[in-house]
């Protein structure tokens, strides 16, 4: 009855039944008894679960549906949300990682009957891995249900109680911080009977940690744009920075990224705080299914609301929200947190750098992930200048662009140290690692990034400077960066390459360059003989190919799944790889194979790619057209190769407003044997090669006179 209240959409029908979107919209209008929408938009409807694998099982048409794709069902359609379905699974699949033969006995009776035996369960697992709820210790707390079943999710990692353990004792965290985990009432839990069930189910598969990591991650690829996450390899640099710690503190936890990334010890206390409730509990149990340390987490403004005043951690790692002003700049302005300065109203960043100083002890180091912005901006200088010249601040690194949202600019890493005493000749990293940037959307060379980043920071580290390693890294005396700017930004102090090895990089190019011009002459096609006569073929148009089922013509479209690549437009006019992206939805993504032709439709130019091994496998984007030939009938390059014509382009051609629109269904090839069609074909992929050596011999040129114009501006090429 309760698996009513769960919901999908014809998209997840069509993953439950194993079949296209487009069936499912064939069942809706042929078949009376298909269940009828009970929510949704009129374009985007949903249906109760239970009703369609009701009419599934029924029609026979229900597929043998992995469970995976049922839990996942089950939670994306829940009706208080993703967001309280996942923290829901999440307290059950911890009961079952803590407690096993527990849940196999609460959940042997009905829903009803589980729900209420399991409210209690939760709260006896809940207690010793989180701390005693706060009414427990003086402070009366409600959960969101209405009941007093607050859980304040900050106990030591052990089986004790956190009532009467040390931890609890010594406990920064203040007994009326709101708890980031409450235990779920009977009647909250009720609703969710049958995906708790499918997660245990999946647990016994799986395990307990991956199940709710599978099930995060498919929420946070569903949602891409309400969550800024941390990169898995970033968050691995920031905490090998930070190096090791028994105390750690994220004051911006997010999805708890940056410590998951922390090498667990079972003598660790994490502690996490976000002002976002929902972040603060999947975060605390995240940490909690991945390690036996103290997990301490709470909801709240950091900044505003610090949920832990006397806390002196080891380490702290922050991702913080950037470019924020209402930051809390009015009401803090006597913190005593400000110990470098008070941060301007367009400087949240620096509140967030002395924050996370404040809450280290001597000695302890921070690591954050920095806008370019904060290393330059005027209304910071003073607190930049007194961070260097007290030894606070000991490496600004610039990592690559696309390293982090926002992809488009090159985030910076700063490493901050609590310094026990003033240092005598104090000096500070400045790193750039810029060059690992790559194309497309796949980020840096993160091999590359990390190995040059650690070799540069444990050198500096050890000795307390570090030598020049052109364009690079190198370590400044703090005197040399306190003038009228306190300019922070690592490129404009790191040297050029040396003479040496710019040349030997500008000769190397040229070598390049000079192997991809004789591959192009290798390639140039064979004069055309005047003489010969013009063939004059019976044609045939995609269209009529396409009703006779010699070709399957698609469109792509605006959704598929976050994680698989988008080839657009521009990739195919550049003949790049697949650079795009689109965020989860119910349309169907059309899913390229290797011997497909690719066409845009906009921009009035005739270009027509074949898929490869390679591109194969990525989403079509928006203005382009799929032809998926029969091999027995049509070779991909010619059919390619005359829809490359200009002549052919132009009769298929219309304007909308001020664009060029290519009517591919227009489109003409003339009809001939398979065997003539693949020696047009050959000579076709033949000029396919030829262009892309071009290509990539005006690329390799451009790089040559890049190279040239700053080997002769800096030196390290001479005139002659």
């Amino acid at each position: 009855m309760q698996d009513n209240a769960t919901e999908v959409t014809a998209a997840g029908i069509a993953r439950l039944a194993g079949v296209g979107r487009a069936a499912v919209s064939n069942w809706r209008r042929r078949h009376a008894d298909f269940p009828k929408p009970v929510g949704g938009t009129e374009t985007s409807p949903s249906f109760a679960l239970a009703e369609v694998e009701a009419w599934l099982r029924k029609q026979g048409k229900l597929a043998e549906v992995p469970l995976r794709e049922r839990v996942w069902q089950q939670l994306a359609g829940h009706p208080e949300g993703p967001v309280t379905a996942l923290t829901h699974a999440g307290c059950v699949l911890l009961l079952i990682h803590d407690r096993p033969t527990v849940w196999l006995d609460v959940s042997a009776g009905s829903d009803t009957v589980l729900a209420a035996k399991l409210s209690g369960a939760l709260e006896e697992v809940l207690v010793p891995r989180f701390g005693a709820p706060a009414r427990r210790r003086g402070v009366h707390t409600r959960a969101a249900g209405g009941a007093a079943s607050g859980v304040h999710t900050s106990a030591a990692g052990g089986e004790t109680s956190g009532v009467n353990s040390p931890s609890a004792v010594n406990d920064p965290h203040p007994v009326n911080t709101p708890p980031a985990v409450c235990a779920p009432t009977s009647p909250q839990l009720l609703p969710s009977a049958p995906l708790l069930r499918g997660a245990a189910e999946l647990a016994a598969e799986m395990g307990a940690r991956q199940t709710f990591e599978f099930l995060l991650g498919r929420h946070l690829d569903a949602n891409p744009r309400q969550y800024t996450l941390t990169p898995v390899e970033l968050a691995g640099l920031m905490a090998d920075l930070a190096g090791p710690a028994r105390t750690l503190l994220d004051p911006a936890c997010g999805t708890g990224a940056l410590l998951r990334a922390v090498p667990a010890r079972p003598d660790q206390e994490l502690y996490a705080q976000d002002s976002a409730p929902e972040l603060a509990a999947l975060t605390a149990l995240r940490l909690a299914l991945n390690t036996r340390a103290t997990v301490r987490g709470a909801a709240g403004d950091t900044l505003r609301a610090d949920a832990y005043p006397g806390l002196h951690a080891d380490a702290v790692l922050c991702h913080p929200p950037f470019n924020e002003r209402n930051w809390g700049h009015d009401e803090l302005a006597y913190d005593p947190r400000w110990e470098y300065g008070f941060p301007a109203r367009n400087e949240s960043e620096l509140a967030w750098v002395q924050h996370a100083l404040a809450r280290l002890k001597d000695g302890g180091t921070a690591v954050l992930l920095m806008p370019p912005a904060a290393a330059s901006r005027r209304s910071g200088r003073r607190i930049r200048a007194d961070l260097l010249r007290r030894g606070a601040l000991r490496a600004v690194i610039a990592l690559p662009v696309g390293a982090a949202p926002p992809y488009n600019i090159p985030l910076h890493l700063w490493v901050l140290h609590r310094p026990d005493r003033a240092p005598a000749q104090p000096e500070v990293l400045l790193a750039d690692t810029g060059q690992y940037a790559t194309e497309g959307r796949g980020g840096p060379d993160w091999r590359a990034v990390r190995e040059a980043v650690l070799d540069a920071w444990q050198d500096f580290d050890r000795a307390g400077t570090l030598d020049e390693r052109p364009g690079l890294a190198r370590s400044l005396p703090v005197i040399d960066l306190l003038d009228d700017d306190v300019d922070l930004a690592p490129a404009r102090h790191l040297p050029p390459p040396t003479a040496a090895d710019g040349a030997d990089a500008l000769t190397a190019v040229r070598e390049r360059l000079g192997e991809t011009l004789r591959l192009s002459a290798d390639l140039t096609p064979p004069a055309a003989d005047p003489t010969r006569p013009a063939p004059r073929w019976p044609f045939t148009t995609v269209g009529e190919l396409a009703r006779g089922g010699a070709l399957l013509l698609r469109t792509g479209g605006n959704g598929g799944h976050a994680r698989v690549p988008v080839l657009t437009d521009h990739d195919v006019l550049a003949g790049t790889a697949p650079s795009g992206a689109l965020p989860e939805s119910d349309e169907e993504a059309v899913l390229t194979q290797p011997g497909d032709v690719v066409v845009p439709v906009l921009g009035g130019g005739s270009v027509a790619r074949v898929i490869d091994d390679v591109t194969g496998g990525a989403a079509l984007g928006r203005n382009l057209v799929l032809l998926r030939p029969d091999p027995l009938a049509l070779d991909p390059w010619f059919l390619a190769g005359f829809l490359r014509g200009t002549a052919n382009n132009r009769q298929a051609s219309s304007y909308a407003s001020t664009a060029t629109r290519l009517d591919v269904r227009r489109l003409q090839l003339p009809r001939l044997p398979l065997d003539e069609q693949r020696r047009y074909g050959a000579r076709f992929r033949a000029l396919d090669d030829f262009e892309r050596a071009l290509r990539h011999a005006g690329r390799l040129g451009e790089q040559l006179v890049r190279g040239m114009y700053d080997g002769l501006t800096d030196g390290t090429v001479a005139p002659d």
